[in-house]
């Protein structure tokens, strides 16, 4: 998971993101979902451009290609690695799990759509 930790001294997270890196594939992949309303009531002066361009910067990296810059030239599951070090920035990434999978794009977007009870799930896309 990707979480948005907006006031540090507070630990309140929400989870904004998923990452999933299949070694036996060499796939890396990241979708996102920020609930601006959910980041907003934990801190109403949250820099909701600033979280948005950390997340869109993880999907860029787990694609690769220019827009991930000189990690591009890593093997997904090093940028995998590097981006689920622990680190105390906003965006901080979750504990990592293990499990199989055969299709990991169709993986990602569920795990993305699972929410906690009472809550919307994030539009498909």
């Amino acid at each position: 998971m990707l979480r948005v930790v907006p006031r540090p001294e507070r630990d309140e997270t929400i989870n904004a993101g998923v990452l999933l890196w299949c070694g036996g594939r060499s796939w890396l992949g990241a979708r996102v979902h920020l609930d601006e309303n959910r980041l907003l009531a934990l801190d109403p002066g949250a820099e909701v451009t600033g979280v948005r361009a950390a997340l869109r910067a993880a999907e860029e990296l787990c694609r690769g290609g220019a827009a991930a810059g000189q990690a591009a030239a890593e093997d997904p599951g090093r940028r995998f690695r590097w981006l689920t070090a622990p680190r105390s920035t906003v965006v901080r990434p979750g504990p990592v799990h293990s499990g199989l999978t055969r299709d990991p794009e169709a993986e990602l977007e569920r795990l993305l759509r699972l929410t906690p009870p009472g809550e919307e799930p994030p539009e498909a896309g």
